[in-house]
Formats: C-alpha cells, sequence, structure tokens
C-alpha cells in the first residue's frame, strides 16, 4: 500500500485547530483541495459516526464520498476510513508544542495503482487541504 504523509505546523492551539474539524461547518469551507466546495449530509463526528458528503470540483463535477471516523480522540488524532471509492485509511495526529499545533497527516490507498498514478496530484490536493485548514484558522 503506498502512503502519503504531509506535515504542517500551523499558529494555534491544539483546541483550535481540533475545532475546525468537529463543526460541520466550519470543516466545509476548508475540507479538500483549492477550488473544491463540499455539502455535508451526514456528520457524525464520533468514533464510529458516518460523514456522507459531496466534493464541488471547479470544473464542474461532483464527487461523492462516505466515510467512517473509526477513531476520534479529542486534541489528538482522528481515523477516518474512506469506505468509497478509492478507498483509504487518513490519520490526521495533532501536536501543540509553544502554542502552535502540528497536524500530520498520513493516507494510506488500499489501491497502489490508483496511488502510484495519482501521486503527484494527491500530494498537491493534501497540501492545498492543509493551506485551507490554516486559512480558516487565521484570525
Amino acid at each position: 500500500m503506498t502512503t502519503l504523509k504531509t506535515t504542517r505546523e500551523i499558529a494555534a492551539s491544539v483546541e483550535d485547530v481540533f475545532a475546525a474539524f468537529i463543526d460541520s461547518e466550519r470543516l466545509a469551507r476548508w475540507w479538500g483541495p483549492a477550488g473544491f466546495t463540499n455539502s455535508f449530509h451526514t456528520f457524525d463526528f464520533e468514533s464510529g459516526g458516518r460523514w456522507v458528503y459531496t466534493m464541488h470540483g471547479p470544473d464542474g463535477k461532483d464527487y461523492e464520498n462516505e466515510s467512517v471516523f473509526r477513531e476520534v480522540v479529542p486534541g489528538q488524532k482522528i481515523v477516518i476510513d474512506h469506505v468509497s471509492l478509492p478507498k483509504y485509511e487518513l490519520i490526521i495526529s495533532f501536536a501543540e508544542h509553544d502554542g502552535k499545533t502540528t497536524v500530520s497527516w498520513e493516507q494510506t490507498f488500499e489501491n497502489e495503482t490508483f496511488a502510484t498514478k495519482m501521486n503527484d496530484f494527491l500530494a498537491t490536493a493534501n497540501e492545498q487541504n492543509l493551506d485551507k485548514l490554516t486559512a480558516e484558522l487565521r484570525p
């Protein structure tokens, strides 16, 4: 399996960063690569909870998504199983130091061929996602 790793230091407390994940309205504003918007249909942010949403691409296409929050540890970790295609596991971890938070993003794809083919796009998309999170947290 292929794992993509991205790490970002954000000038915000871990509580503020985690809050941007648990509030569905805020998450809908920043989730996804540049140019994407979201409509959330189900958002049960708890261990075992479902997350069903549509990502609206800048090209006008809609991308249906379904995930399960396998594990939620407030202020520490979120583990998401993306159960629609392409299937992947996303582990997001948080560590605070000196008033800043390091967000670590590990995305492991079930389909090696897909991950290899899309590696450059996915790496860029994940960086853009964290860019949008950082912007969401600016005062």
